[in-house]
């Protein structure tokens, strides 16, 4: 049993290329080099039935740029190693696809028990200050936006408004 379990999960495997093959944007780019105005329609018909077939079943899903800059703002500041191959390479023609910072409106500052600052972002996102510099900030009329940029070695650096720079770790 153990066998025929390993056999169907190395077919599948296999498989997989096959099905993504026959349901990509390739297929209906190569009918354009078909001179016969038959059989480049046939062609297209074949290969936007895939594509169709492909899509309501699950297997293939468009994905706009601004969907993928929506995700990439979403999720930094968080560790997602599939993320570049989400973002892919071709969409924005640019070999850099990770965000270096954002930009965004502050919804709430607290300070926990050890003094840390904790700010929640207008996105939802939640940050905490992983560092001991001293951060201060006008109670009754707190920053409006926090700049987060990317550090060394995955390290991040905040600043509220005008204030100091200090690191942060994303909690939510």
């Amino acid at each position: 049993m153990l066998r025929f379990t390993s056999c169907l999960a190395v077919a599948a495997i296999i498989a997989t290329p096959i099905v993504a093959e026959t349901a990509s944007t390739d297929a209906v780019y190569a009918c354009a080099a078909i001179a016969t105005d038959t059989e480049r329609l046939a062609c297209y018909d074949g290969a936007v039935g895939r594509l169709k077939a492909a899509e309501e079943s699950g297997e293939l899903a468009t994905v706009s740029r601004e969907e993928v800059e929506q995700v990439r703002k979403e999720s930094f500041g968080f560790s997602i190693p599939s993320l570049p191959s989400l973002a892919l390479p071709k969409l924005g023609n640019s070999e850099k696809a990770d965000l270096e910072r954002i930009e965004t409106g502050i919804k709430s500052i607290q300070r926990d028990r050890s003094g840390s600052v904790i700010v929640t972002l207008d996105n939802g996102q939640v940050w905490r200050q992983i560092d001991d510099k001293p951060v201060r900030f006008n109670k009754k009329k707190p920053p409006e936006t926090a700049q987060i940029k990317t550090a060394a070695l995955g390290s991040f650096r905040m600043q509220l408004g005008n204030g100091p720079v200090f690191r942060a770790r994303r909690e939510r």
